[in-house]
């Protein structure tokens, strides 16, 4: 699978009733793609995977996928309990998804064998990326065992060790030099000098849900933004749990597109962090020629 550049994940927009706004999406996932992602990533993190039902899951997978229809690789994400997880790869495959992004399995720990077992079930659907955040958190050995389950395409890290990851990229790119990698952490640009230090080029953007002009800068090469737009758009993401999420949906609401609020238990900002929201979003865009 080609990826490529910044990765996209999509907000997942409600309706005042609660529902999924289906045409918010496509317009959502459209106007990214106007900026060239190099993949598109539904129904993971930033789109709330873990407050979508089975049913609106699969919704959100297909609409991205017709939206896209091939321009580049679409992938959902799948995880929680097994039967969950294989109940979304197999709708996702059904929708036309490229792939998936493994979640933890929910609240219990395995063994290594019990984890890889685990994860080859749900790579015998789809191409499967495993995200290492929370209670997976792989030693180098344990990786190069995943990466040579058949379906198993990468690992995106959520957890922010250095050492770690660069002893895991030695080890696993001696088998497989096309494995993928990439930087997971929450506003992963203010990061990604010291994991290109290690071999990892691809991060998924947060920003780029709502302003991929700065997210595109970024990539471009303007590092300024790391000091004056992003470092203190982690201070205030970092103020209160579920900011990670929820402001970026009110990012999005705020460059013109009502993809409404966060599902319990993530929480909206405040009106005075929202605020100052919008004065960094201006300050970035102005960093940048917008």
């Amino acid at each position: 699978m080609n990826l490529s550049g910044v990765l996209f994940f999509p907000v997942t927009p409600f309706r005042a009733d609660g529902s999924v706004a289906g045409d918010v999406l496509a317009e959502h996932v459209g106007r990214g793609l106007e900026h060239g992602p190099g993949g598109v990533f539904v129904a993971c993190g930033t789109g709330e995977f873990s407050a979508l039902s089975e049913a609106e899951h699969a919704q959100a997978v297909r609409i991205a996928a017709e939206t896209v229809n091939g321009r580049v690789p679409v992938l959902a994400g799948a995880g929680g309990p097994i039967g969950a997880a294989l109940a979304q790869a197999r709708a996702a495959r059904d929708a036309g998804a490229d792939g998936l992004l493994l979640m933890p399995p929910y609240l219990v720990n395995g063994t290594r064998e019990g984890y890889s077992a685990y994860v080859s079930a749900v790579a015998g659907v789809l191409p499967t990326i495993i995200y290492q955040r929370g209670s997976v958190v792989l030693a180098p050995e344990q990786a190069v065992e995943l990466s040579r389950i058949p379906g198993v395409i990468g690992i995106k890290d959520g957890v922010g060790d250095i050492d770690r990851m660069q002893r895991t990229v030695l080890a696993v790119r001696e088998e497989r030099p096309d494995f993928l990698f990439f930087n997971g952490l929450p506003t992963a640009e203010l990061t990604m000098p010291a994991y290109r230090g290690i071999g990892v080029e691809l991060y998924s953007s947060a920003v780029f849900c709502f302003a991929p002009e700065i997210a595109t800068a970024y990539l471009g090469g303007d590092e300024r933004l790391i000091r004056e737009f992003y470092a203190p758009l982690v201070r205030l993401r970092d103020r209160v749990p579920g900011y990670a999420v929820s402001l970026v949906k009110a990012g999005v609401r705020h460059r013109g597109l009502d993809v409404g609020g966060v599902r319990p238990p993530l929480v909206d900002p405040s009106a005075e962090h929202v605020e100052e929201l919008a004065g960094l979003i201006k300050s970035g865009l102005a960093l940048v020629g917008r």
